[in-house]
């Protein structure tokens, strides 16, 4: 497939600034309906990849996210949920961006323009062929991004990709490549927008069956959450009186002793 950089080209609307805010709701909303749909359409691809960040982490591996700019923010957002949601140590799925920590809340010249660095930032992770890593670019073509996953191939590791354009350099190196056309952005070559919803679609997909099938979940509930603060303690004590048939006092109790919700359902299963 001949590459195509869909995420820059011309958008289908035109004249913005003179529209009112209520016509540019309108035009925004219906171009993220078309988001759900482009995502539905590849759900084997998505399906290829999940299934191999299975593979490696029940072999004792980790999740690598990759990316630059509005990508590796992704990256990392959906790899610092997975520790609170799962109850996982923080380097099960890890987050990496062009230029650091800084790029993460500001943008750093030129970071995703070199072609060594990514594979430098994965070393110091100590990344080995049990890991996975995932480049995350939505024009497929960030240098930073398609060097770190040549060299995974060239030390064995696995890869994966999540780009909007047909046909990318990227996709052509990922060995479980993910490809969803969303169509130009309602501001020409903004890809923060339609692409950046895609991608974050798909990131939770990714993480969360991943998480499920390795058996953080039990049922629906997320039993191996941290309970981190009130709010989520008040949830932990609901599942506990929704699995159990027990009262909010022995549930409160019964958290507090063992920690986590999994630890009380399996401790009061076994022994009442």
């Amino acid at each position: 497939m001949p590459f195509e950089k869909i995420t820059e080209s011309e958008s289908l609307y035109q004249n913005l600034e003179q529209q009112s805010v209520e016509q540019l709701l309108l035009v925004i909303n219906t171009e993220d309906q078309k988001v759900a749909l482009a995502v539905k359409s590849i759900l084997p691809s998505i399906q290829k990849l999940t299934e191999q960040v299975i593979r490696q982490l029940k072999k004792g591996g980790r999740l690598f996210y990759i990316g630059a700019g509005t990508s590796g923010r992704l990256g990392i957002l959906d790899a610092s949920e997975c520790p609170p949601t799962f109850g996982v140590s923080p380097d099960r799925v890890v987050g990496i961006i062009a230029g650091g920590d800084l790029a993460i809340r500001k943008s750093v010249e030129f970071a995703e323009d070199d072609t060594h660095q990514g594979w430098i930032d994965l070393k110091e992770h100590k990344v080995t062929s049990n890991d996975i890593v995932v480049g995350i670019a939505a024009s497929g073509s960030t240098p930073y991004v398609i060097g770190a996953l040549e060299a995974c191939h060239k030390n064995g590791v696995s890869t994966g990709c999540i780009t909007c354009n047909p046909g990318s350099p990227l996709s052509q190196v990922a060995q479980y490549p993910i490809e969803v056309l969303v169509g130009p952005e309602v501001v020409t070559g903004s890809s923060r927008m339609k692409a950046g919803t895609a991608q974050k679609m798909i990131l939770n997909m990714i993480s969360t069956i991943t998480m499920t099938q390795l058996g953080h979940i039990k049922g629906n509930k997320m039993v191996d959450m941290q309970l981190s603060n009130s709010k989520l303690k008040h949830r932990g004590i609901a599942m506990i009186i929704d699995e159990l048939g027990i009262t909010k006092n022995q549930a409160e109790i019964l958290l507090k002793k063992h920690g986590n919700v999994r630890s009380v359902i399996t401790n009061f299963q076994e022994n009442g």
